[in-house]
Order: C-alpha cells, then structure tokens, then sequence
C-alpha cells in the first residue's frame, strides 16, 4: 500500500540560497524534498543551476543572464537576506531557510515575530526559540547560546562559554523570559 501526500503551495518552508558555499549537497536535497519555493541570489544562480535544480524567483538578477523559462524576478535593494524576507512577507509564506556562509541573526530581528527563519550553513543551523521549546536530540549534540539573555534548560550542561552539550538521548527543553531566544545547533 502506498502513501501519498499533497503539500500545499507556501505549506513548506521557502528555501533561499544567499550563498551555499560549501554546504552538503545531501543535506541540500533534504531541504529540498517537498520541493520547497526555491530562491535564489543571482551570484549563485549557475552553482545552483549546475545542481539541475530548478529556480522559482532570483534575486537582484544580473541583466546579462538568461534565466530559466517562469522564472521570477525580485530587484532589491542590494540588501540581501531582508530583501527576501520582505518579499516572502508579502507573499503570506510563513516560514523560509536560509542557506548562508554565515549566521546573522541579530540581523533579522526586525522579522523573527513575522517569519519562521532557519539559518544553515555549512556546519549549523540556527533559528530563533519561544520559551518552552522542546527538542529531541541525541547525547553530545552541542548547541551555542549566546549568553545575552538568562535561560534555564533541561538535559543540558555548559561545554565552553556559549556552548552547550546535551546529557542524554531526549527532550532539551528552553525556558526564559525574553521574547525569544537565538540557538544554533552544531552539524
């Protein structure tokens, strides 16, 4: 007996590419499986395109680039990341990840309240938490918290300053009363 799903138009999680460096192109096709809008910053659309993937929407296009046929084309303002995230907005998607050399999330803090943001990049994936959040992980999955806010958590101990290991395969639960809190687990 088979299963069969439909996903919804904007059900999951747009996925932009502001730069894929050296991401695993395994865990790429994970992020990719239920074919996720796919965005893409016009310096990377021909390693993107080398995939055999194809581009919904291009950002800040380079006008001597011929793109794949219904491909969308976004001008920004040459701001990258909040470009998207204003685009996305107004397109009603509720959540997007970001692929990116780097993690910036106190960049995008104007939208963390708007949009579910997922940063990944070659070595973690990093988003914003509400107090109370649980998550399943295995024993020594490490996690960096930056220590600007004081939470409380379970099955977990301090490794190093900002870094945290899990105790035992389970639940790692975050409780603080800030409105959110940054974590990015290591990969």
């Amino acid at each position: 007996m088979s299963s069969h799903h439909i996903v919804k138009e904007k059900q999951e999680p747009a996925l932009y590419i502001h730069h894929l460096g050296d991401f695993n192109e395994e865990y790429l096709g994970q992020l990719l499986e239920w074919s996720p809008t796919l965005i893409v910053n016009s310096s990377e659309y021909d390693k993107v395109l080398s995939l055999g993937l194809k581009v919904d929407v291009v950002l800040n296009p380079d006008l001597h680039l011929a793109y794949q046929e219904n491909t969308r084309i976004i001008e920004g303002l040459k701001r990258g990341i909040p470009d998207v995230l204003d685009y996305l907005l107004l397109e009603k998607y509720p959540a997007v990840n970001i692929i990116d050399t780097d993690t910036n999330l106190d960049a995008l803090q104007a939208y963390i309240n708007d949009i579910n943001i997922v940063v990944f990049t070659a070595l973690s994936k990093s988003y914003a938490v509400k107090s109370g959040f649980k998550v399943w992980k295995p024993k020594g999955t490490l996690f960096e918290i930056p220590l600007t806010t004081y939470f409380e958590t379970t099955n977990l101990v301090p490794n190093d300053e900002d870094l945290f290991e899990v105790v035992q395969d389970g639940f790692v639960e975050f409780i603080f009363s800030a409105p959110h809190l940054f974590i990015t687990e290591r990969l």
